[in-house]
């Protein structure tokens, strides 16, 4: 085989290698809200570490922040991002070093340990009263997480 033969050889199995990752790359991991997510990982650490600012807006005041994150097959959280922080506050870093140090152990219904994409509700200075804590955390609820 001469010299640009192999070259051509070589560039249409490369192609067709591309080609054939190419739906498993554009594949998105099923959304779960959080009230379901125990359906595919459950959370195995009940304290994590916390980087908390010293000082900054809004520190002190009753809110929430919305943090999402993909669980990926080891049980540990990637690409963590911020999504919403009610109120206004400098609170949004400290709660995705949270959510950051999670982890996760698969569900019996999860034993290839598939990944998820899902989201936290972290509140900050929430009332004791389990009504008033869900009020205010209310507005960090994300969208097109389903439900079931």
């Amino acid at each position: 085989m001469n010299t640009t033969s192999r070259r051509l050889c070589q560039s249409l199995l490369l192609a067709s290698a591309v080609l054939c990752t190419l739906p498993v790359l554009a594949q998105e991991a099923r959304k779960v809200s959080p009230q379901q997510l125990y359906n595919y990982w459950i959370r195995l650490n009940t304290k994590v570490q916390v980087n908390m600012p010293n000082s900054g807006k809004n520190l002190l005041k009753p809110g929430c922040v919305a943090v999402s994150y993909l669980i990926g097959s080891d049980g540990v959280p990637l690409h963590v991002k911020v999504q919403k922080v009610v109120p206004a506050s400098d609170l949004g870093p400290a709660a995705a070093s949270a959510v950051t140090n999670f982890r996760y152990g698969p569900s019996l219904s999860n034993r290839s340990h598939n990944p998820v994409a899902t989201y936290y509700v972290v509140p900050f200075n929430s009332p004791d009263d389990k009504a008033a804590r869900d009020k205010l955390m209310a507005p960090c609820a994300l969208p097109g997480y389903n439900q079931g």
